[in-house]
């Protein structure tokens, strides 16, 4: 029997396209403050389709402090007695530089060889309007969706989230739900079925070490003052231990060890070191003593980002520096407090100066922690009875490997869990020049949508109240 509702939308496939061309073209990258008028003329064309599907309650969320980029918020209550799930998304995105290695203009979207290019064309205005597609459908076809939906649309999930803990707490009674279904956290690999359970936290932070006033001339200066670089490079050399573990003091408090029965999950994954290292030109490296899907998902890590300071122009300039910058990430795993690896990194950096050198540290990029999905959640059971409807195949368990901050907050906040139910792939160059979306995952991604709506229709209340913790 064709189920109308996806006839519809599959039916509506280019004016999708059409509507994520026009969105993307929007430079909505909340981390500029000269992208302001990108951030507002998205807003306005995702309210402007929340309206044309008779959602109601729309309003934008903000913090106490009503600072930041507002959050767009709408809901329908169609199903009473059914659950309610408050759907994800965000609409900002990362900045495109650098602009020269784009083939077509990152805000002029463009669609070649069966893909769409553009910034935030794949995280996650794509996975986004598949989401908001679904859901029209249901209202054009039937009338009313099949369960209660909230829409909570973020502006500032490529920044680490940061106002999204003081619009939880401040609309707790708004946004009550029984689960979050995301549209963004994307899949894995093309060549995978799997739905993702769990991300890694992350943290992060710059240094500065200072070694004199002003910038000095090597031959009057030169081997009677300190260099910053030199000091800097020690530091960093510092952070990890020859066979790769990270090597402050305090840092793996809280790390559990991978289980038997968590190894023998990932044996199951059909993966192989050649082939995902090869197109990369890399080579395997890391945490002694772990395979490489453990450092990826079940490791925590520390890196430098970047460093940079002295004369980096054309030609000669024999110069000592006066001060030299780094920029430090970690991603964290469950068990790990994210305040409390930072600081022991920071305590770890401290004691490492040399007592003719200066260490700031400035820049914090916020922090979260690391989330798991309980493995029996009936939201992960209607998603993967969704994936093997549409597909016929039956979905891998995966982690990744990158952070999502909605998970982790919204189960601090709310005390709900996530399911990731993006149709991006990681392989389509976001936060990088040609970031892309196949244009094939619409109709993927359309179907799976309807789909699990329907499943979690056949779901009760009762079923999810083991799961809520606020």
């Amino acid at each position: 029997m064709t189920d109308q509702v996806l006839a519809h939308a599959l039916d509506r496939q280019r004016h999708l396209v059409d509507a994520l061309k026009a969105l993307a073209a929007c430079p909505s990258v909340g981390a500029d403050p000269a992208m302001a008028q990108g951030m507002e003329d998205a807003r306005r064309i995702i309210e402007a389709r929340l309206d044309a599907m008779g959602f109601k309650d729309r309003q934008r969320l903000t913090p106490a402090t009503r600072t930041g980029q507002p959050a767009i918020f709408a809901q329908r209550q169609d199903a009473p007695g059914k659950p309610t799930i408050l759907v994800y998304a965000h609409y900002d995105v990362q900045p495109p530089d650098p602009m020269d290695e784009w083939q077509s203009p990152a805000f002029e979207p463009e669609e070649r060889d069966g893909r769409i290019y553009g910034r935030g064309v794949s995280d996650d205005k794509g996975p986004m309007l598949i989401a908001l597609e679904a859901l029209a459908a249901f209202v054009a076809v039937e009338g009313k969706l099949p369960v209660n939906v909230k829409l909570l649309i973020e502006g500032e999930e490529e920044t680490g989230s940061p106002s999204l803990p003081g619009i939880l707490d401040r609309h707790r009674a708004l946004l009550a739900a029984d689960a979050v279904l995301s549209a963004d956290g994307a899949r894995w690999r093309p060549d995978l079925l799997a739905v993702n359970v769990g991300s890694r936290g992350n943290a992060g932070f710059e240094i500065r070490v200072r070694t004199a006033g002003p910038d000095l001339h090597s031959g009057r200066y030169g081997g009677i003052v300190a260099n910053p670089l030199h000091v800097l490079s020690t530091l960093v050399a510092g952070l990890h231990h020859p066979d790769g573990r990270i090597a402050a003091a305090g840092f793996y408090d809280g790390v559990a060890e991978p289980t038997a029965a968590e190894r023998d999950g990932l044996d199951a994954i059909p993966f192989s070191d050649p082939g995902f290292f090869t197109p990369l030109s890399a080579q395997p490296h890391g945490e002694a003593g772990y395979s490489t899907l453990e450092r990826l998902w079940m490791r925590p890590t520390l890196d430098v980002n970047g460093m940079w300071g002295g004369y980096t122009g054309a030609g000669s300039k024999t110069v000592i520096p006066h001060e030299a910058f780094a920029k430090l990430t970690m991603r964290l795993v469950p068990g790990q407090d994210p305040e409390a690896a930072k600081q022991a990194v920071i305590a770890h950096l401290e004691a490492l100066l040399p007592a003719h050198a200066t260490l700031e540290v400035s820049g914090d990029t916020g922090a979260t922690g690391a989330y798991t999905l309980p493995p029996d959640h009936p939201l992960l059971a209607a998603a993967i009875a969704a994936l093997r409807h549409t597909t016929g195949q039956t979905p891998l368990r995966v982690r990744i490997g990158a952070s999502l901050p909605l998970t982790e907050i919204v189960d601090r906040v709310l005390g709900l869990d996530t399911v990731m139910f993006s149709f991006a792939l990681s392989d389509e160059n976001f936060h990088a020049p040609n970031e892309f979306f196949r244009v094939s995952s619409i109709a993927e991604g359309l179907a799976a949508w309807v789909q699990i709506l329907r499943q979690i229709a056949l779901s009760q209340v009762a079923d999810f109240a083991p799961y809520r913790r606020a």
